[in-house]
């Protein structure tokens, strides 16, 4: 197999990958900015005398806190701000900038995180002060300070509300492609490298290196996934589209299993690799061959299976559904193939039979998490309503008597009916 293909490849796939996070980039670069104009231009119409920035940058900081974040996180993450930002109005007003000050600042930052029970998000409140510190002057009134302040803390809420951030959707998606790309990559160069000189240890202690780095980017997938979880609730922008989290969720699963089983597969090989390159290296030159191409179609099976996962996103996956057929149909004939040639007396090399028989199990266990069936019934859990973004917020809003009342209310409705 040429490499030329396979470097084209991945070249596209890294052009992809980076329009993808340029997009949100682009898109926050937007609100933040428009936030922070907003911000200060009501603070020249609510304030006199000097010009104050704490309106504006209060309104940066809070939409960056409680953009990726459920509404009750995002409260948490403003009333942090907030409280930074008060402690340094106060001491802005008092002393200024100095090293002692600054001191205070973070030490009575963190002593009211701890009271408000501000958690995880308790470092966000010295933060705030000592941004605010830096930037603040004596001849800006304190209570000027606390109008702005509260100016932008409004602000930063009202685009988190009004103009929310986009779901990223089409960016966990990505992520999940990526990991089977990943995966994909390295049978890929094992079988290259099979096909192309018998192998040793230590080519096969790379591949399983390379193989375990896979784990970081489903990691990685992995946190993408739930930052998915939490922008969509109380987003408007959820309830135009189903909740496609959970397929994608199912998806990495499944490539997970994958990877499981392809580190599997390397670290039998490993046992049975001699430590130096020679013609005898247990398999021979037909197995090798044989053993080579079963690896390619088993990293086309995986690639067709992330390019599944991408399609279901925007629910065009019947191609990719039929990609995927093919290439798990080629790939079990490939394996047969590989059975008949691997297979050995038991009776005569016991231990070399079972080694071999060890290897042919974890090529079906890599195949076995992408069959089309399990695929199917992923596709079938349930999406959320589009109104059930809105749950949260009733409960919020609601008290629990009511909705206790509200639910007996329509239960005898029912009866009626």
């Amino acid at each position: 197999m040429s490499p030329r293909p396979h470097r084209l490849r991945r070249t596209r796939t890294a052009w992809r990958h980076t329009a993808h996070r340029v997009r949100p980039t682009l898109s926050t670069t937007a609100r933040l900015t428009a936030a922070g104009v907003l911000a200060y231009l009501l603070t020249l119409e609510v304030t006199d005398g000097p010009v104050d920035l704490t309106g504006a940058l209060t309104a940066l900081l809070v939409i960056q806190a409680s953009a990726h974040a459920s509404l009750r996180m995002g409260l948490v993450r403003v009333g942090a701000v907030v409280t930074g930002v008060l402690v340094a109005v106060a001491l802005s007003a008092w002393s200024g900038l100095t090293w002692w000050s600054l001191g205070l600042a973070i030490a009575v930052s963190l002593l009211l995180a701890a009271a408000l029970r501000l958690g995880a998000q308790a470092l966000e409140t010295p933060i705030s002060a000592m941004l605010v510190l830096a930037v603040g002057g004596q001849e800006i009134a304190a209570e000027t300070r606390i109008v702005t302040t509260l100016v932008g803390a409004g602000i930063g809420m009202a685009f988190n509300l009004l103009l929310p951030p986009p779901v990223p959707t089409r960016e966990a998606a990505v992520s999940v492609g990526t990991v089977a790309e990943e995966q994909a990559d390295c049978l890929l160069a094992a079988s290259v490298s099979m096909a192309t000189q018998p192998i040793t240890r230590e080519e096969v202690a790379t591949w399983l290196a390379r193989a375990r780095r896979v784990e970081g980017t489903a990691e990685q997938a992995a946190e993408v996934l739930g930052t998915v979880r939490d922008v969509r609730r109380l987003n408007p922008r959820a309830l135009r589209a189903p909740d496609v989290e959970p397929r994608l969720s199912s998806g990495l699963d499944a490539l997970q299993r994958s990877g499981l089983a392809v580190r599997s597969l390397f670290a039998v090989v490993l046992t049975e690799a001699p430590h130096r390159a020679t013609l005898d290296d247990g398999y021979g030159e037909e197995v090798r061959q044989a053993f080579a191409v079963v690896l390619a179609e088993v990293a086309a099976c995986l690639q067709t299976f992330g390019a599944l996962v991408e399609a279901e996103v925007s629910g065009a996956e019947q191609d990719a559904e039929r990609a995927l057929a093919r290439s798990l149909e080629t790939a079990g004939e490939a394996r047969a193939i590989l059975t008949e040639l691997l297979f050995v007396d038991p009776r005569a090399e016991t231990s070399l039979w079972l080694l071999r028989g060890s290897i042919l199990t974890a090529v079906q266990q890599v195949l076995t998490p992408l069959d089309l069936e399990e695929r199917a019934r992923a596709r079938q859990l349930p999406t959320a309503p589009p109104l059930g973004a809105l749950t949260p917020l009733v409960r919020a809003v609601v008290p629990a008597p009511s909705r206790r009342r509200a639910r007996r209310l329509l239960h005898r409705v029912r009866l009626l009916r």
